[in-house]
């Protein structure tokens, strides 16, 4: 598991750390971290042209100390002071005296970096980058060195994942002591480039629940549920499909398919898309309408193709999770969701989360964190967003936010939202809660989308004909 804490946790673990350390150990405990990583993405170290963008803040200490570390390895290192006179003096001292170099110029030195280490904002940093700080940044990445990050992006907001003016994308960045929440949600997510976390101690000091964290193949095989000598069919889990429509049968066919290939003891369906549904999966249980007279379900999925057709209010009727997606989610009514008795959960893209919200897409993109907890706590349900990085959020606020990133962008096809419906139902039937099904089905989700693109574009047939295998390849010993 990959756990996150937001700006003002790290604070008061790193404030009790140091009181427990000599003055400067901790910030030399990191510089030697971020020296090592650095020196692992470089061919050698010898004769390497590093470049230093060194804010005011002390993650500008943190790259002078280790521009100190890898100028003594026989580096040339350039220091660029964005904000003159307010460097970390220590860290400036001790990388002149180790032979490192403040440029007169130094877009000249940027021009021939081989690696650039980006320290001009740290965790508390606000807003974008500075009017100042731009141009530097925009040379960095048009040098084609190397931009390597110091515990995250400059620009990106630590908290919340929001990019809120201009930043420095990164090819990969070195974090300390814990990930931030930024480094894990979209659109901040796609600046860090790959994230590695140097241990400096914190973890004793932390929260024991994080603000948001990042489920891992072990984690997901600990959940993933696995039938028993005794188990039969109701065991393992029956869901309900209402999906699919004439204009849109196909939605019905794929929500099934995500559902059973998820390990379904049966499905149950119940719409317009029967023939369809049987002449693809003739293990299907097909109903006649309403949904009550179905038989016996652990769990309902509703909406995927539904079109204007009826089946969401009849669902929500029942005793048991259900999930709601896609045309369901249209005229949603937040008092009926909020006063069933048994768990919903609701699993929009952005545009879908806009219109909950009565906001625009864009304002959903740019604040995804912000958008889920909103639907969450009105909808008084579970809620999947979906994105680049997928987030889950509980209807309880002190409850952390789960992100999934194992995601593709192959996984932008027509129905493959349907296959995550059938398949995060599927769990839920299999007795998971919201947010444990809404979680792994993503995490499954995504791997599947994967492994079925390593080759070609797909289709969403081919992700659900996927999750077989991506469910094979977390719970690999």
């Amino acid at each position: 598991m990959r756990h996150a804490y937001r700006v003002e946790a790290v604070r008061q673990a790193e404030a009790h750390l140091m009181s427990r350390l000599p003055e400067g150990a901790l910030m030399q405990r990191a510089a030697a971290g971020l020296a090592a990583a650095v020196a692992g993405l470089l061919p050698r170290v010898y004769g390497a042209r590093v470049v230093l963008l060194v804010g005011s803040g002390d993650n500008g200490g943190d790259a002078l100390y280790a521009g100190v570390r890898l100028a003594r390895r026989g580096a040339r290192v350039d220091a660029v002071l964005v904000s003159p006179g307010k460097a970390h003096q220590g860290g400036l001292d001790a990388l002149v005296k180790a032979g490192g170099h403040v440029p007169d110029d130094p877009y000249h030195v940027l021009a021939a970096a081989d690696l650039v280490l980006d320290g001009i904002t740290g965790i508390g940093g606000h807003g974008g980058l500075r009017p100042d700080a731009v141009p530097l940044a925009r040379a960095a990445r048009g040098s084609g060195a190397l931009v390597i990050a110091v515990d995250l992006p400059s620009g990106i907001e630590a908290d919340t994942g929001e990019v809120r003016g201009e930043a420095l994308p990164a090819d990969a960045t070195v974090t300390f002591g814990t990930y931030k929440p930024g480094l894990l949600i979209d659109p901040a997510h796609a600046h860090t480039g790959a994230v590695r976390l140097i241990d400096i101690g914190l973890e004793p000091y932390l929260p024991s629940v994080p603000d948001a964290e990042a489920l891992q193949h072990a984690d997901v095989a600990q959940l993933l549920p696995v039938p028993g000598t005794e188990s039969d069919k109701y065991r393992r889990g029956v869901v309900g499909v209402v999906a699919g429509s004439a204009r849109y049968p196909g939605a019905a066919v794929l929500a099934v398919a995500g559902a059973l290939r998820a390990g379904a003891g049966a499905v149950r369906y119940v719409g317009p898309g029967a023939d369809a549904v049987i002449a693809r999966f003739p293990e299907t249980l097909v109903h006649g309408w309403p949904p009550s007279k179905a038989g016996r379900v652990q769990a309902w999925v509703v909406g995927p193709g539904l079109g204007d057709g009826p089946g969401v209010e009849e669902v929500l009727d029942s005793d048991v999770p259900v999930l709601v997606d896609a045309d369901g989610l249209r005229a949603l009514d937040p008092a009926a969701v909020r006063a069933r008795t048994a768990p919903t959960l609701l699993t929009p893209h952005a545009g879908e989360a806009a219109a909950l919200l009565g906001v625009s897409r864009e304002e959903v993109e740019g604040a995804r964190l912000a958008a889920v907890r909103k639907l969450a706590e009105t909808y008084g349900a579970t809620v999947l967003l979906k994105g680049s990085t997928t987030l889950v959020a509980d209807p309880d606020p002190h409850r952390q936010v789960r992100v999934n990133a194992t995601g593709t962008s192959w996984l932008a096809t027509a129905g493959s939202g349907d296959v995550l419906s059938g398949l995060t139902g599927s769990l839920l039937a299999a007795g998971l809660e919201p947010f444990d099904a809404a979680s792994v089905g993503a995490y499954l989700h995504g791997l599947a989308g994967r492994l079925a693109s390593r080759d070609a574009p797909v289709s969403a047939h081919d992700v659900a004909t996927a999750i077989p295998r991506a469910w094979r390849d977390t719970t690999a010993p």
